[in-house]
């Protein structure tokens, strides 16, 4: 072992008793053999921090809860980008022809012939207009059953289905309708797609809030576990730093331990929202033909995240236990400096 230098004798009296207090702890033999040949230490051997011990076990359920609602957060995101761009595509590729009663004129021959200029606009699969009672039935909800609505002006629809991947000429078809049809309008209900696309954005934003701040919380959490596991092993660390240990690993020794722990806590955690949205899809395909079933999937789609969601999961849980482990470093750095 290379002489320490002592400045005073108190200092020498005191790294004399640390060393003979330590001398038979088999955590601390090992590393002080590595520093007496001078190599670099390897990653084998007994570890500094004990492998299992009471704040490792607290950090290791502060992870797992965190990290299963850090992914039931990323699922739900899923969800709802899957179910809003199933929506949207399902809305674009639908319009509405709006046909209003005009005096002197045949409301029935307005709403055959709007059909027919539909009909022929290219890209289009399906027309269908809405008869006079199916019209009034729409209302019901609104004014109630039993009522007598002949006598007012309620407007005809037609519904036009559009091919998946047409490309209609909207203007030209609006331009047909008001040339041919008196008090047509057509909606390609782009208002619709714009909220619901936006719903969605605000959802994905509030979802990353959610995860940072989850990430947040578990830096918070490594930072004090990570403290008080020095505070522990205050003796070892400086015995370790005073023969002559580098910061690197001391800080590696650390490092690896929290990502073990990060790896287990987030593997748990993550594991379990997995489970949970598999179950869930599970359910939802059993409960299918049900009207139950068919509301939760007119919200959800199937229930599932899909393959890129599980990969995020799997990456999520990744990426905390490598935060976990930097986090851990980076004090411990920060505190040898500040000895130094």
């Amino acid at each position: 072992m290379p002489a320490a230098s002592c400045y005073t004798k108190a200092a020498c009296i005191r790294t004399n008793e640390t060393m003979t207090d330590l001398r038979e702890r088999p955590d601390v033999r090992k590393p002080v053999r590595r520093m007496e040949a001078e190599k670099a230490p390897a990653t084998g051997g007994t570890p500094i921090i004990p492998v299992k011990s009471i704040a490792g076990q607290a950090l290791i359920a502060v992870i797992a809860i965190k990290t299963f609602l850090a992914s039931l957060t990323t699922g739900a995101v899923f969800l709802v980008l899957g179910s809003a761009s199933e929506w949207q595509s399902e809305v674009a590729r639908e319009m509405t022809i709006q046909v209003l009663p005009s005096t002197g004129l045949d409301i029935e021959a307005q709403v055959n012939k709007a059909a027919e200029i539909a009909r022929a606009a290219p890209g289009v699969t399906d027309v269908r207009p809405y008869s006079k009672e199916e019209s009034t039935r729409l209302l019901e909800p609104w004014l109630g059953s039993g009522l007598n609505l002949d006598d007012l002006p309620i407007p005809r629809l037609i519904v036009v289905r559009i091919a998946a991947g047409a490309a209609l000429d909207l203007d030209a078809l609006r331009a047909n309708l008001a040339a041919q049809v008196a008090g047509s309008t057509l909606d390609d209900h782009r208002g619709w797609i714009g909220r619901m696309r936006a719903m969605a954005d605000t959802a994905a934003a509030a979802g990353i809030a959610i995860l940072a701040l989850m990430l947040a919380a578990t830096i918070l959490s490594i930072t004090f576990v990570t403290r008080g596991a020095m505070a522990t092993n205050r003796q070892i660390i400086g015995v370790l730093h005073f023969i002559g240990a580098r910061n690197d690993f001391i800080a590696g020794q650390f490092r690896r331990h929290f990502l073990v722990l990060g790896l287990i806590g987030g593997g748990i955690g993550g594991g379990a929202a997995v489970v949970l949205f598999i179950l869930a899809g599970t359910i939802v395909n059993w409960f299918q033909a049900t009207a139950a079933g068919d509301q939760v999937a007119a919200l959800f789609g199937t229930f599932s995240i899909g393959v890129i969601g599980y990969a995020a999961m799997l990456a999520q849980i990744i990426v905390i236990a490598f935060v976990t482990a930097e986090t851990s470093r980076q004090v411990v750095n920060r505190a040898l400096e500040a000895v130094e």
